[in-house]
């Protein structure tokens, strides 16, 4: 075994086997990283200006607020429904056209079917920008274009939901084996044509089931919209936090879970469905 400087730091344990031979076994490489581990939280902290003494002085005001919510002010259940069916309607809405929308965008962006590496390099791009956008960023910016309301969280939600679905998928078409693709086109068949006949078959399940795990994700989304004016239960949500009324929010916050988890148990039923 040769010799670095790794084992001259942390000396390799030798072993002497039945034949009088010796061998050595390198020591292993954890400490080592654990050490670059907490070096690296250390000057984390450093250039965050991170106070954990502010976790022990100041965290118990979290759970004093988290009481404050319990028992949740039933009586204000009445107020949540409207905005709450915003908040799916443009959790959905966004989440449909922004996966049609994908379609496309994916099928440009996977290599082994248009083999143009400009082209694929232009709209792989293309994705990688739009992901890098936070929703919220987007919500606020066509807050500017649109007016308050439910438009703009629905158009965030739709480019979100575009990018990440369309990324995916332009993944999981470049594995896809394209034996039945490439015949389709011997046949004299267009490019759409074979990906239709050919691909569309293999990706659909996954297609699917990646949209729905997109629109789980968007309800929640969709949730917070509201502080930027995009409408949906997080105007009601902002307003009721200004006001420090904690069991409003409570009852905002249990509505919320109960809609969130009937929406995941129901999604996650399809996607067994389609695996």
């Amino acid at each position: 075994m040769k010799e670095t400087i790794y084992d001259k730091i942390f000396k390799p344990t030798t072993y002497t086997l039945e034949n009088g031979k010796t061998v050595k076994q390198r020591a292993s490489k954890t400490p080592l990283i654990l050490i670059l581990i907490f070096l690296a939280i250390y000057a984390s902290f450093q250039a965050t200006g991170v106070d954990l003494s502010l976790i022990f002085t100041r965290g118990s005001q979290f759970f004093v607020i988290i009481l404050s919510m319990f028992p949740p002010n039933f009586g204000f259940i009445s107020n949540i429904w409207a905005p709450l069916f915003d908040t799916i309607q443009m959790s959905l809405l966004g989440s449909l056209i922004g996966a049609l929308f994908a379609i496309p965008l994916a099928l440009l962006s996977s290599s082994n079917v248009i083999k143009n590496r400009l082209l694929n390099g232009f709209f792989k791009l293309f994705l990688s920008i739009l992901r890098t956008l936070p929703t919220l960023v987007l919500a606020l910016i066509f807050t500017f274009l649109f007016g308050l309301g439910t438009m703009a969280g629905t158009l965030a939600i739709l480019i979100f939901s575009a990018s990440y679905v369309g990324k995916l998928m332009y993944e999981h078409i470049e594995n896809v084996d394209m034996g039945a693709f490439e015949a389709h086109e011997s046949m004299g068949l267009s490019k759409v044509e074979a990906f239709r006949y050919a691909i569309v078959p293999e990706v659909l399940p996954t297609y699917l089931s990646v949209s729905l795990y997109a629109f789980e994700g968007n309800v929640r989304y969709a949730a917070i919209l509201g502080y930027v004016g995009a409408g949906g239960i997080g105007l009601v949500l902002n307003e009721r936090l200004g006001w420090r009324d904690y069991p409003s929010v409570g009852m905002v916050l249990l509505v919320l879970m109960v809609v969130v988890f009937i929406i995941e148990r129901v999604s996650e039923y399809f996607r067994r469905k389609l695996s």
